[in-house]
């Protein structure tokens, strides 16, 4: 018994690694989670057992542990999905052919992850040569200002593509169940899983080629740059001017507080090569990916697709812990902040700091801009603005800033250079910044 529990213990590492990583359910009765000699005395056995309840109780745990001094299980080797050589000729053929090809990376083609194969990955991309939206964690992959990173009118983008290759993306409400391709262009899906390869197909849009293979070894056999230089030169030119008319917003003052746009906008000026950004919440994490530029792969963290808020005082403690030289920024909004707000107490008991950015603009306002639209009402999406988060930070050790109403471009790059020195000298920092209420995010989907 107690080998078959080692060869479950093992088998279920080896799943959580394999084809798409994840998490495994692996249950265990109690009386196997301590030793033997405790799980005996607890039970009442005893060495020289007497009588018929004793010897069975004996012989029972004699049972359940027998085998334990055995040599251990050897781990099993993890199972990578590598790509159909003919897939791969196909996808080529594709790629020569085609004359407006677009990429939409997602946060699985970061698999399996670590600093290696995410530069592996950014090598694959540049030799592909065409245009790349980034999504998910696959943030930061080409870095700030590579020539073929596209982040703007994404969807204008794929109704013009005549090729577009999903590289761990899916057609889910991200790519409005793939009504956002172009009906008229080809498709190559790379997914590790069978259902997110195939995920809402037949609705609105059909793979022509779906390959069930890691992204970045699928990628790595795809050759030579394809040169599209018209179609990239058309991308720039209409990034140009949505960035342009994105950031000419940043110059409307807000009535309650600072414009969100204005405040990222200064932030993304800060980041260095060493800043990890976490995200933690809805409209204002939504606002800081339109804006904020991550330096390099794997700097990017947030809750996926179905934001699931709380993920951030638990992503900053892991990311200070495994790159302690990182300068690691929680993006929070004002109703998120309040699930893992409280991990700046162990940030600073284990010294492992990180700052805190707290959106303050009083509401749930991802859930609050549709609700009100839809039912007139804007029940249980108001906070109050006043709470001084900023404080409560203190109260855990933290160094409290606080940018309020009125604040000016410069008082925003003082404060946050500022939150910037005190985490260098190993403080955790809680930045509380009062917004005004913005129409930025106005037409997004709310979830």
């Amino acid at each position: 018994q107690w080998y078959q529990r080692r060869v479950g213990v093992t088998e279920a590492l080896w799943l959580a690694a394999s084809d798409t990583p994840g998490p495994v359910l692996l249950e265990l009765p109690v009386d196997v989670l301590y030793p033997y000699q405790t799980v005996k005395e607890m039970t009442g056995g005893k060495d020289k057992p007497k009588g018929l309840a004793q010897r069975y109780i004996s012989f029972a745990i004699d049972a359940l542990f027998a085998g334990i001094k055995d040599s251990p299980v050897d781990p099993l080797p993890i199972r990578t999905l590598n790509p159909n050589g003919l897939s791969v000729k196909k996808m080529r053929k594709m790629l020569e052919t085609a004359k407006k090809p677009v990429m939409v990376v997602g946060s699985q083609a970061m698999l399996p992850g670590g600093r290696i194969s995410a530069e592996g990955l950014a090598a694959a991309v540049r030799k592909l040569g065409i245009p790349v939206f980034l999504g998910g964690m696959s943030r930061g992959l080409l870095g700030a200002t590579d020539p073929l990173f596209f982040r703007q009118a994404r969807k204008a983008a794929l109704k013009e593509a005549d090729l577009v290759v999903l590289a761990g993306s899916v057609c889910d409400f991200r790519l409005d169940y793939g009504r956002s391709i172009n009906k008229k262009a080809k498709v190559v899906a790379i997914n590790r899983s069978s259902a997110q390869l195939k995920l809402n197909q037949g609705l609105f849009w059909k793979a022509d080629l779906a390959m069930k293979s890691d992204v970045i070894e699928t990628l790595r056999g795809q050759g030579a740059a394809v040169v599209c230089p018209k179609w990239i030169e058309r991308l720039v030119d209409r990034e140009q001017k949505e960035e342009e008319k994105m950031l000419r917003g940043s110059d409307t003052e807000l009535e309650g507080g600072v414009n969100p746009v204005l405040l990222f906008k200064v932030l993304d000026s800060l980041l260095t090569k060493d800043s990890v950004l976490i995200g933690d919440g809805g409209d204002f994490v939504g606002t800081a990916s339109r804006i904020l530029r991550p330096r390099n792969p794997l700097s990017w963290l947030d809750p996926g697709a179905y934001g699931t808020l709380g993920v951030g005082g638990g992503f900053a403690l892991g990311v200070k812990s495994v790159k302690p030289s990182s300068e690691v920024w929680v993006l929070w909004g004002d109703g998120s902040c309040t699930y893992s707000l409280a991990e700046i107490e162990p940030s600073v008991r284990h010294k492992l700091p990180f700052i805190a950015l707290i959106g303050n603009d009083g509401s749930w306002g991802q859930i609050e801009r549709d609700q009100s639209a839809m039912l007139g009402s804007d029940i249980g999406c108001q906070l109050d603005k006043t709470t001084p988060y900023h404080l409560i930070g203190e109260g855990y050790g933290a160094v409290a800033l606080h940018v309020g109403e009125g604040a000016t471009e410069q008082d925003i790059r003082d404060t946050l250079t500022r939150a910037q020195l005190e985490h260098s000298r190993g403080r955790s920092v809680v930045v509380n910044v009062t917004l005004g209420k913005s129409k930025f995010r106005a037409g997004s989907i709310s979830l």
